[in-house]
């Protein structure tokens, strides 16, 4: 089981990000697979309660007080555990934007993070988590270039639905789209998903964007999405989300 590092040491030298969350949390970690190279790509860092509680047990306590602290707080400990359970490929952590008030400054615990855990920076993806609406999105942008010039890759998360839609990716274009789950529920019969998911990934190609089919489950919709050249998959079909582990799929 991995140790809790106190990140009181590195988030302490910023004032906002010093606010007293008053719960805690850990990780559960999913594989993201790519399938055209039968690898694991990486792992998304999901949220949990320090008991395995859900995602939302923890996200509902999160407020106008302590948001900026639980988004620094979740970096610093999504990449102490990742390098804890010696994750040799990406590491995708969701971040609230919200809570990023100037990319440079908000950036510094990660980079501290991933230097203090020797977790290397080219190896972190950061997705626009879907469960707060973006208020500016040319600040978003900013944010999103910005993370890019310092080597992290940017995915766009839930697309298709929430607040994800062509809108946002008409500001600024992410290194990775993950396709919303219910676009690629029964895909391989539902005739209208297959036509909008073929012209999404028509339009990733043309932007040089990848795609990632998040919320698979069966085999059928994997193959469907293979065959649209759809490599980077994610979901119940290779593996539920590991408590402070990382699941292993066997091809």
């Amino acid at each position: 089981m991995p140790t809790h590092f106190p990140i009181e040491e590195i988030l302490s030298g910023c004032g906002k990000c010093h606010a007293e969350l008053g719960f805690d949390f850990t990780f559960a970690f999913q594989p993201i697979v790519d399938f055209s190279k039968r690898k694991m790509f990486g792992y998304e860092a999901l949220v949990r309660g320090p008991q395995g509680e859900s995602a939302w047990s923890i996200l509902s306590q999160v407020n106008d007080h302590n948001r900026y602290s639980f988004d620094q707080a979740c970096r610093v400990k999504a990449i102490q555990l990742a390098s804890e359970l010696k994750l040799g490929s990406m590491l995708s952590i969701n971040f609230l934007p919200n809570a990023v008030y100037e990319p440079a400054h908000c950036i510094q615990s990660t980079l501290q993070a991933a230097n203090k855990f020797g977790f290397p920076i080219e190896r972190i993806m950061f997705e626009i988590t879907e469960s707060e609406q973006v208020q500016d999105v040319a600040h978003l942008t900013k944010i999103f270039e910005y993370y890019q010039k310092q080597g992290f890759t940017t995915a766009l998360d839930d697309f298709g639905a929430g607040h994800a839609g062509l809108n946002t990716l008409a500001s600024f274009v992410p290194n990775i789209m993950k396709i919303d789950m219910e676009l690629v529920r029964d895909i391989d019969t539902h005739k209208t998903k297959q036509i909008i998911v073929k012209s999404l990934v028509d339009m990733c190609c043309q932007l040089n964007v990848t795609v990632l089919a998040e919320g698979l489950e069966t085999q059928a919709e994997v193959d469907f999405c293979s065959d649209l050249n759809i490599n980077l998959m994610q979901g119940y079909y290779f593996a539920k989300p590991g408590f402070e582990s990382l699941p292993t799929y066997d091809w």
